[in-house]
């Protein structure tokens, strides 16, 4: 186990800040319109809507980043936990 305390804890850290833009994430999608019909005096209403698109363009690659790191960590640690297994059983 002293071998795989350090990836478990990082595993750990990477998957909180991944579900943590993952709530992010969908609170931003929550506010987003799909289609907008607007006047000229509901300019504000774009700027938010573009404001949002901008803030979910920059989370998107972080959170599939995470995931992809998240999920490679805990194969990696399955894979180290499954060898010190086998040399165990050897």
């Amino acid at each position: 186990m002293g071998m795989l305390l350090w990836p478990l804890i990082l595993w750990g850290a990477l998957t909180a800040v991944l579900v943590i833009l993952l709530i992010y994430r969908s609170t931003l999608a929550m506010h987003e319109d799909e289609q907008l019909f607007l006047s000229e005096s509901e300019s504000q209403m774009q700027k938010d809507q573009i404001e949002i698109m901008q803030k979910l363009n920059k989370v998107t690659p972080i959170v599939k980043w995470l995931g992809a790191a998240s999920g490679a960590l805990l194969l990696i640690i399955g894979g180290v936990a499954l060898y010190q297994q086998l040399s165990q059983m050897n």
